[in-house]
């Protein structure tokens, strides 16, 4: 006589069935992310073409400086220093050498598809920048004077964009070796930080208008997570190590 199922599923079964549905929910977050991110920058940069935006940049980047003397930041000398100290962690020279780092590391510890996932993030993330750039070709603000040398066309922000696909696409990658949740929390939230305070960075000192860095941050960020989502789908097909980004597949990292 052939063996019925139980009518209640084991303890193991619910808890696969869990992981399997929060994957679900956070590949489908991500999705919703990027969709989010690539349509406001579409919107945003619609908006700064047409000059929608620049009464508000204007306000911003006034608000910003001692209105006795523009060429002055708002706070003491010492603040003005630790932003521009701020901004120089989303300089190429500075995230190249933290991507270079990445890689050696995770070539080290036998992670070659992770190390070429980084290559790719961080040299396509820059090409992007740089053609966005180009394209758009709008001028740096000419309100305040500006207090660190610039070189380039001002939409996108660089800076911006490029700590959101550095910062982000490692701190995702830290994140997925470790097992607790808090662990994972505290390398994400980094990231983020180290993010944000590189683009209001940008707009402290002078050198870019607020819609900049906000287009920035959402064309950087979407590129970061276009990346991740690859990164699983390879993942998935057997092309990528499961260990180095999704312990948790295997039920391993549970958080505490």
């Amino acid at each position: 006589m052939e063996k019925l199922p139980p009518l209640i599923p084991s303890a193991r079964t619910v808890r696969k069935w869990l992981r399997a549905g929060w994957r679900e929910i956070r590949i489908l977050t991500a999705v919703m992310l990027l969709t989010g991110g690539l349509w406001t920058f579409a919107e945003l940069a619609d908006e700064v073409m047409e000059g929608e935006t620049h009464r508000f940049d204007r306000f911003v980047l006034l608000a910003l400086r001692n209105q006795a003397d523009l060429s002055d930041p708002l706070g003491p000398a010492w603040f003005e220093a630790m932003a521009r100290d701020i901004t120089s962690l989303g300089g190429v020279v500075i995230l190249l050498m933290v991507s270079a780092a990445a890689v050696g590391f995770l070539f080290l510890v036998r992670r070659p598809a992770a190390a070429l996932l980084v290559v790719v993030s961080v040299g396509g993330g820059t090409l992007l920048s740089t053609l966005l750039k180009m394209g758009f070709e709008r001028a740096r603000p000419d309100l305040v004077p500006h207090a660190t040398e610039v070189f380039t066309a001002s939409f996108p922000s660089g800076h911006a964009m490029l700590s959101a696909v550095v910062y982000l696409t490692l701190g995702v990658l830290l994140a997925r070796t470790q097992s607790r949740r808090r662990v994972k929390a505290y390398l994400l939230t980094i990231a983020l930080l180290l993010t944000g305070m590189v683009g209001a960075s940008r707009v402290y000192l002078g050198v870019h208008w607020p819609t900049d860095v906000v287009a920035g941050w959402c064309i950087g960020s979407a590129w970061a997570i276009l990346c991740w989502l690859v990164a699983r789908w390879l993942q998935y097909r057997g092309r990528m190590e499961p260990e180095a980004f999704l312990q948790e597949r295997n039920g391993v990292g549970q958080g505490r």
